[in-house]
């Protein structure tokens, strides 16, 4: 091989390696991208095959196998939905009392407003199921479904604002950089399906509201391979996963086939000797890749397939309602989950934003239920049709709650809310947890909480522990000490567990 000597006067760095000193792993390392890479990139994210994650096996019986998440972003009202407060609109318009308020931080839309009164909420609710749980008239289908959901009224967070509190509900921490909680899962668990990602991402088209950030489904510190895939409406789910033009199937297994004995050749090839066990391994960065490069190859197929709606019958589309045959909608995005659920996906999250009703949170809110309601609980029944809600966890939620007074001006039949941290309200539904139940109550105002507080750490716990993982030991270690999705905190909810 030609060398490359300095001579005197010489410039002895350069900041480039000397190309002809490259081993072929780091040849393909550094030039890959030229080999067509590039319309591969988003499928760098996805783990690499089936049953691959660092544990190997779950802590402890595991009572769900996935999880389906619907996240309402913007702070959907806890007293308009699910925290009845007849209270509220007895004192309907008079001062929020000193002693409830207690001093406690405002934001700053309304911690400049001279008075805040109380605003009763203009639906009502009614009891539903077996078990009682008390629904709102915004959500019947969800009241045909209140046996198999437990409503946790007492959730609680630190974040006042949108972009902490969104960015603590999906990681466990205000601040960007931390793994996602779907991350951190196919890190633990890996895949059931190597043909598709363990991690998928839908989110509502044509919806305002605050941006959703690519980071809340990141992996943060972790390999990048644990991040979430975003699945959009239209001919191509994924990005950039179909060949670019003038390459067929034939050319791409061709070039895959190609790189792998690349890979394996003898020779100044970056193979290196493990001590301990006296076999050959290649770089692990480079394996990675590689394996990155096949599974977009399968997704190739996998993907168009579970996003094809053409199998399902005509009553499936009823149950989820009309929206449901438009891709990227909502009731579109429930469907899609289940046929994701059906193949393996471990972790599905659904974003909806247009909850932050700040002004005029009457016609909002009924208008966001109008979108959500049938579909989320189709969502629920079809799961439970087809045996699946006993190994699945729906969970349905947002970032923070509302106040109970009013922001702006209050109006007889007009109102809005500001954000409210200190109590707000989710719901669980299938493996493992008690249908039918209320878990955790607040004051008479739905300001405080005065019995069985849970906290985002808490909720994260608990989704852990019904997947098998003990939050305490699924760590890794990143900057000098070991990380976890609920740090140093949280507890398992063991009260709403079945």
């Amino acid at each position: 091989m030609l060398q490359n000597k300095q001579t005197p006067g010489s410039v002895g760095c350069t900041g480039f390696d000397d190309a002809s000193q490259l081993t072929r792993q780091q040849f393909l390392q550094r030039f890959g991208m030229g080999l067509g890479a590039m319309a591969l990139s988003t499928a760098l994210s996805e783990p690499i095959a089936a049953g691959e994650g660092v544990l190997g096996t779950t802590h402890v019986p595991g009572k769900i196998k996935r999880v389906i998440y619907l996240f309402n972003s913007g702070g959907p009202s806890q007293i308009e939905l699910f925290d009845h407060k007849p209270e509220l609109n007895r004192l309907h318009g008079t001062e929020l009392p000193a002693s409830v308020r207690k001093g406690q931080r405002l934001t700053t839309m309304t911690g400049s407003q001279s008075s805040l009164p109380l605003a009763g909420s203009s639906f009502s609710f009614e009891r539903h199921g077996d078990g009682g749980n008390e629904i709102s008239e915004l959500t019947p289908y969800l009241a045909g479904v209140a046996d198999d959901i437990c409503i946790i009224r007492s959730m609680h967070t630190e974040a006042i604002n949108h972009g902490p509190g969104v960015t603590f509900m999906q990681t466990g921490s205000q601040f960007p950089g931390r793994p996602s909680m779907g991350a951190w899962l196919d890190y633990g668990l890996g895949t059931e399906n190597s043909d598709l990602p363990a991690f998928v991402v839908l989110v509502t088209k044509g919806k305002g509201g605050q941006p959703l950030l690519s980071r809340l489904w990141g992996s943060g510190f972790l390999p990048s391979r644990y991040q979430g895939v975003r699945f959009r409406s239209g001919k191509d789910p994924v990005l950039y996963l179909g060949n670019p033009d003038g390459v067929d199937q034939d050319s791409r297994r061709l070039m895959l086939d190609r790189l792998r004995e690349l890979q394996r050749a003898g020779g100044r090839s970056g193979l290196k000797r493990d001590e301990q066990q006296g076999n050959q391994q290649g770089d692990p960065l480079l394996e990675a890749r590689i394996a990155q490069y096949e599974l977009a190859y399968r997704m190739q197929r996998s993907i168009p397939e579970a996003a094809d709606f053409s199998s399902e019958p005509a009553h499936v589309f009823d149950l989820y309602g009309k929206d449901s045959k438009n891709p990227g909608t909502y009731a579109a995005n429930c469907l899609l989950a289940r046929r994701l659920a059906e193949r393996g996906v471990r972790f599905i999250q659904l974003y909806h934003p247009g909850w932050d009703q700040h002004g005029s949170l009457p016609g909002g809110i009924r208008g966001q239920c109008r979108e959500t309601d049938q579909a989320t609980s189709a969502l629920v029944v079809d799961l439970k049709r087809r045996g699946m809600l006993e190994d699945t966890l729906v969970i349905w939620g947002g970032e923070f709650g509302r106040t109970s007074y009013c922001q702006g001006k209050l109006a007889a039949n007009n109102y809005g809310r500001d954000h409210h941290p200190r109590c707000f309200s989710m719901w669980l539904a299938g493996g493992g947890v008690r249908g039918g139940t209320t878990f955790g109550r607040t004051d008479p105002f739905s300001y405080n909480i005065v019995e069985n507080p849970v906290h985002i750490h808490d909720l994260h716990a608990t989704i852990l522990h019904l997947m098998g993982i003990d939050h305490q030991r699924l760590t890794f270690k990143y900057q000098g000490r070991q990380f976890r999705l609920t740090d140093v905190h949280g507890r398992v909810i063991r009260e709403v567990l079945a």
